[in-house]
């Protein structure tokens, strides 16, 4: 086998968007920089460029023109409500928050908008919370999609190195597997690894792991942006939090196989400190794509209030668990059942109006910027990426009446759990509901409740109506899996991006950013999630611990 030795200023490991948004920083700052990963050039951007490119914004002139009144302190409520800091270790990840809180609320929009990123005007309404003014969730919506989804998102990072690497400044090291770092008096001074053999795989899929080859490098400073360990289930059950309750035996992957965790323990290994391993953040509306990119391929389904949620049994779940509400609170209360799956209940109404998808590929209009597939939207019938989960996905019964829609749950299901007249009575219950202006039902509070707010009312959120009236159907009911998604904790850091070791101190030469570090600290986020802060956090992450690295040397 070959063996090749280089030298550099410093070495992004990992070329996501954190690792784009550091390397980017790094040579403009004028030093020479090596961006590795052990994917494919095809792979690019990694997991970012496969989301939906939400963005978390606060009081933002988007939210402005839709009547919506935000601040700092009112994102800050929310997101320490949602963190729930409660460890000694949370020293590093709360001051990260608040510095994140300030970078959203002041120079994040800008800073994009100067390097070309524009958002979808209507601002979404995500992680609506545990129903506590101080407690989980967004008081407002914040979700700023992207003009041109993830791939909008990376673009503008991919254009700066690109333009690096034209100068020379800037070396791609693709199919480049990091094996260790190297340390020498106590100092992180580059990288060894396996070279792989070159790879034509389609982006997102599988790529070969053959050798060909040994490479070391060395640098004044290694930044590591791996990301997470979505795509590695059996260290995602390994890390699986008891309060979470047990893991599931079956989960769908919302990330590539690529995503593997295998940075951390090499990292750690070589003296920086990994925290809250613990925390993690799965989705609970997964569904199987019926035309995967990756084996085991799940997309998530980003619902508006309506749907009647029930468990693999037919029982409804209890307030607050509504569709887009409390995910890891849904998440734990599931895990009590039994059954790794749960249910929605809908009508074709609802479907048109709230259902959407998250992911690039699933949006085409979006993503590729094109106004009058947009404008389709608002026209009758669902989305086409919709109908044809409707039409191919295994997940989904469509049916005219009750007896059939239980009859094909029955079949879908691990086995016949649904009983057509405990559930006729629970959905007639409910519809009762719906012929007065008011109600006891707390779900049909909330649905009226999100349709205050213009955005909901125009493409978000259907009209009240009742379940089981014909004019509605047809019927449809999903099947919905756990689907893995984002790792909360991680390398521990500064709010320089040092990577710091078990009492505290950096490690010299050592920085991380993006998901490998919760997305800075070692899990800014806590506990719980605010929609919009995966792509957010890797960038900000990713900008300090380049503006830093460069500094230093």
């Amino acid at each position: 086998m070959s063996t090749s030795v280089e030298t550099s200023d410093v070495i992004v490991v990992g070329a996501g968007l954190a690792g784009l948004a550091a390397a980017a920083e790094v040579a403009d700052a004028g030093k020479r920089v090596l961006l590795l990963d052990q994917e494919p050039e095809q792979s690019l951007g990694g997991q970012a460029f496969w989301s939906l490119g939400g963005l978390f914004f606060v009081d933002s002139p988007e939210q402005r023109r839709m009547g919506i009144k935000d601040s700092r302190d009112l994102a800050m409520q929310d997101w320490l409500g949602s963190a729930q800091f409660d460890r000694e270790e949370d020293r590093w990840p709360r001051r990260w928050a608040e510095a994140y809180v300030d970078f959203a609320s002041g120079e994040k929009r800008a800073w994009l908008r100067e390097m070309g990123h524009r958002t979808f005007p209507i601002v979404g309404w995500a992680e609506r919370g545990d129903g506590r003014a101080d407690g989980h969730g967004n008081s407002v919506p914040r979700f700023h999609i992207t003009w041109g989804t993830g791939p909008g998102v990376v673009d503008p990072f991919e254009r700066r190195v690109r333009e690096h690497a034209a100068t020379g400044r800037l070396t791609f090291g693709f199919r480049h597997q990091v094996d260790d770092l190297i340390v020498e008096d106590d100092a992180v001074v580059g990288v060894r690894g396996t070279l792989l053999e070159p790879s034509a795989i389609e982006r997102g899929k599988a790529s070969s792991r053959v050798a060909v080859g040994e490479f070391e490098l060395r640098a004044q400073a290694v930044i590591v942006t791996s990301g997470g360990i979505g795509g590695n289930h059996d260290l995602v059950r390994k890390t699986w939090p008891k309060r979470l309750g047990t893991p599931p035996k079956t989960m769908v992957a919302g990330v590539p196989a690529h995503v593997d965790g295998r940075m951390l323990g090499i990292t750690e290994a070589a003296g920086a400190r990994v925290i809250n391993p613990d925390r993690m953040w799965h989705y609970v509306e997964g569904i199987r794509n019926w035309d995967p990119i990756w084996d085991n391929h799940g997309i998530r389904i980003l619902p508006g209030p309506s749907s009647l949620w029930l468990d693999a049994t037919g029982k409804r779940l209890p307030a607050p668990y509504f569709p887009g509400f409390d995910t890891l609170g849904t998440l734990t209360h599931l895990r009590t059942t039994g059954y790794d799956y749960s249910w929605f209940v809908l009508t074709q109404k609802i479907i048109e109006k709230e259902f959407a998808l998250s992911g690039s590929e699933q949006n085409p209009d979006l993503t590729g910027k094109d106004i009058k597939l947009l404008l389709s939207r608002v026209k009758s019938g669902a989305p086409g990426p919709i109908e044809a989960f409707k039409q191919h996905g295994d997940d989904f019964i469509v049916a005219d009446d009750l007896a059939d829609l239980v009859r094909g749950m029955n079949e879908v299901g691990d086995k016949p759990l649904i009983v057509e007249a405990e559930l006729r009575e629970l959905i007639e219950a409910r519809d009762r509901e719906i012929d007065n202006s008011f109600t006891k039902d707390a779900q049909v509070t909330a649905i009226r409740g999100a349709r205050t707010y213009r955005g909901d009312k125009l493409i978000r959120v259907a009209s009240p109506h009742k379940i089981l009236d014909p004019k509605a159907g047809p019927l449809i009911a999903v099947r919905l899996n756990v689907l893995t998604r984002k790792t909360l904790g991680g390398l521990e850091t500064d709010l320089d991006g040092r990577c710091l070791t078990s009492d505290g101190t950096p490690l010299p030469g050592l920085y991380a950013a993006g998901e490998v570090n919760g997305f800075g600290g070692g899990g800014m986020m806590g506990y719980n999630a605010l929609e919009g802060t995966f792509l957010g956090g890797c960038l900000f992450s990713g900008r300090t611990a380049g503006r830093a690295a460069a500094q230093a040397i």
